[in-house]
C-alpha cells in the first residue's frame, strides 16, 4: 500500500507542510522531538519517498547519466559499479546509455543526441569515441556540468582517471629493474590517446636508461583483445626474435600474449617476461600469474561522481578548478616477469 507524507503527517499529529519539509531536506524550524516523531512515523508507515515530486520541487532529477561505449571492456563496468555506489550514497541515481557506433555516430550525431535527450543533472561521459567527438565536446562543455574520462577535444571539462603514461613508465622501470634491455610493446590502437600516453611513459623509461627503442621493429599494435594480443604477439616474435619481455597495454591482450608465447615454445618469465596494465579479477590465476599495473577503474567511478556533483552544487572544485584527477595506480609483482636468461 502507498504511503503518502498525509499519511505521515497524521500519524506524527503535524501539518503536512511540516512532514513535506523535514522529508524532503527543506530548511524547517521545527523542534528536534517534532523532526524525530515525523521520522519515526515515516519508519513505522515505510513511507517511501517520491523522487518525482522530490525533483520537481527541488527543480533536480537527481539522476546522473553515463554515457559509454559497451559493457565488454572490464574496466568501463567497474567504473560504472563505483559510480553507482557513490551517487546512491549522494541520493542519486545512474542512468547509463551505450553509443552503438555506426554512421550517425561516426558523424557526431548519435552520442551529442543521447545527451541532450537524457534530463539528466550533469554527466559523464566514459565512451572512447568522445577523444574524436567535436559536437559531443561542444555539448559537454555548453550544455551541462559534465566529467569525461577520457580527453574531450578542446579540453573544458574535467577528466578523472589514472595518468597513462605513468603505467607505462611503472611497467618499463619493472622490467629494467630486472635486468631487461630489450622490451617489445603490444599496444593499443595507435589512434587512442590511451596508446599514445602509455608509450611515452615506456619511452620515457628507456631513455632514462640510455636505451634507444626502435619503435617500429619492437611494436605491435593489437585492439585490446585477447585474440588481437595474441596475433600481434605472433607477428612480433617473428619480426624480433631477440626480446627478452613483453609491456602488453591490458591484460586481456596479454592473455593472448600468454598463449601465442607457448606456442611459439618461449617460457614464461624464463624466456620471456610479460607485464600488463589493468589487474582483472583473473589476472592473479592465469599460468604464470600475471604481472600488472593496477588502474583503481572502481575508485575513478566514485571519483568521478564526487567530482561531478560538487560542479552540479556549485562546490568549490579548487582554484582554479580542476581539468585533471589523477588516481595512482601500482605496480602488482606475480610470476610472469623475471630477470632475463644469463
Amino acid at each position: 500500500m502507498y504511503v503518502s507524507l498525509k499519511d505521515v503527517a497524521e500519524r506524527a499529529g503535524v501539518s503536512f507542510q511540516t512532514v513535506s519539509k523535514v522529508l524532503n531536506g527543506r530548511k524547517a524550524t521545527v523542534s528536534d522531538a517534532t523532526r524525530e516523531r515525523i521520522m519515526a512515523a515515516a519508519a513505522e508507515l515505510g513511507y517511501v519517498p517520491n523522487a518525482l515530486a522530490r525533483g520537481l520541487v527541488k527543480q533536480s532529477t537527481y539522476t546522473i547519466g553515463i554515457v559509454a561505449d559497451s559493457f565488454d571492456d572490464w574496466f568501463l563496468s567497474q567504473f560504472v559499479v563505483g559510480a553507482e555506489l557513490e551517487a546512491r550514497n549522494r541520493d542519486h541515481s545512474i542512468l547509463v546509455s551505450t553509443e552503438a557506433g555506426g554512421a550517425a555516430a561516426e558523424q557526431g550525431q548519435g552520442y551529442a543526441q543521447s545527451l541532450l535527450e537524457r534530463r539528466v543533472d550533469g554527466l559523464i561521459a566514459a565512451a572512447p569515441s568522445a577523444e574524436e567527438d567535436e559536437k559531443a565536446a561542444q555539448v559537454l562543455r555548453s550544455r551541462l556540468p559534465a566529467v569525461a574520462i577520457h580527453h574531450v577535444p578542446g579540453g573544458g571539462v574535467p577528466v578523472v582517471g589514472s595518468s597513462h603514461s605513468a603505467t607505462g613508465r611503472i611497467a618499463a622501470e619493472h622490467l629494467l629493474l630486472l635486468g631487461h634491455r630489450r622490451i617489445g610493446s603490444i599496444t593499443g590502437p595507435s589512434r587512442r590517446r590511451v596508446t599514445e600516453s602509455r608509450m611515452r611513459g615506456f619511452r620515457s623509461a628507456l631513455e632514462a636508461a640510455g636505451i634507444a627503442y626502435p619503435d617500429s621493429a619492437w611494436t605491435a599494435e593489437a585492439d585490446w583483445s585477447a585474440e588481437g594480443g595474441y596475433r600481434a604477439t605472433a607477428q612480433l616474435l617473428a619480426r624480433a626474435p631477440e626480446l627478452t619481455a613483453l609491456h602488453v597495454h591490458s591484460d586481456m591482450m596479454a592473455t593472448g600474449a600468454l598463449a601465442a608465447l607457448a606456442d611459439a615454445g618461449r617460457d614464461v618469465p624464463s624466456d620471456c617476461s610479460v607485464i600488463a596494465c589493468d589487474d582483472l579479477p583473473f589476472s592473479g590465476y592465469l599460468r604464470p600469474p600475471l604481472t600488472t599495473v593496477r588502474i583503481p577503474a572502481r575508485r575513478s567511478g566514485e571519483r568521478a561522481v564526487e567530482l561531478l556533483l560538487d560542479l552540479i552544487e556549485r562546490k568549490p572544485v579548487g582554484d582554479p578548478p580542476k581539468d585533471k584527477v589523477f588516481l595512482p595506480v601500482e605496480l602488482v609483482a606475480r610470476h610472469s616477469t623475471a630477470p632475463p636468461r644469463s
